[in-house]
């Protein structure tokens, strides 16, 4: 018995992987991350598809080691890669226990693909030659360490916390005009972007609405300036 953790990407149906395209193509069954992973991605598909959203990790568990036993084709697929944020070693488990073999296939997180429609590097000479990935405290985390991290003074990319974003800012510790970019929806049609700085950013965010599925870049390298060429191509 064999499951298949696979990464939808970040939304653009073009952007999961040709593996992962096949692997959906393949399988009886699709377990799937609810409204988080593009429904264009399911359709035309000759497998069942299951919406884990609302649904126990148990009740999960049990539907896939049932359709696994009966010979079937399964896939869990989630959101952008499946190692950030995606919960999947405690599905793992479970899954293991029970004898079921399991292969990750990785996907493009919405980290890159925000970087992509900024047009810019994460890590840029000059600027920043770092990238913290974190996120705030919450209902699942007790305490964050985002002020503590942000004196890094390097690229920070903030996921899960757009409903947080005046609580984030205010504990920054960085200038206010220290750039910030949030990118709702990335590489989905209905794709936001929203530019501003940490003394602006949150009165834009709630003017526009955002309160989920957006992803919060802090740093230089959104203004993409002030970066030194590459040792690649300096001058000879």
């Amino acid at each position: 018995m064999k499951l298949y953790f696979v990464g939808a990407g970040p939304g653009d149906v073009d952007l999961i992987t040709v593996k992962g395209k096949r692997l959906l193509a393949e399988a009886d069954l699709v377990v799937y991350a609810g409204s988080l992973v593009n429904p264009a991605l399911l359709e035309g598909l000759k497998a069942e598809t299951l919406d884990s959203n609302g649904v126990s990790l148990e009740t999960t568990t049990a539907r896939i080691i049932a359709a696994l036993e009966e010979g079937q084709k399964v896939v869990r697929l989630h959101s952008g890669d499946p190692s950030l944020y995606g919960a999947i070693l405690e599905q793992m488990k479970p899954l293991e226990e029970a004898g079921v073999e399991v292969e990750v296939v990785p996907g493009v997180s919405s980290l890159f693909a925000s970087a992509a429609t900024l047009k810019t590097q994460l890590t840029l000479k000059g600027v920043s030659e770092s990238l913290i990935v974190t996120r705030p405290a919450g209902t699942t985390l007790e305490k964050d360490e985002l002020a503590a991290l942000s004196r890094h003074n390097t690229t920070m990319a903030i996921f899960l916390g757009i409903d947080k974003i005046r609580d984030i800012v205010d504990n920054l510790d960085r200038p206010g005009d220290t750039p910030v970019a949030v990118v709702y929806h990335a590489s989905w049609p209905d794709e936001i972007v929203l530019q501003g700085t940490l003394a602006d950013i949150a009165q834009k965010v709630e003017a526009a609405g955002i309160s989920k599925s957006a992803l919060i870049l802090v740093g230089g390298v959104v203004t993409r300036t002030g970066f030194r060429r590459s040792h690649l191509y300096r001058d000879r």
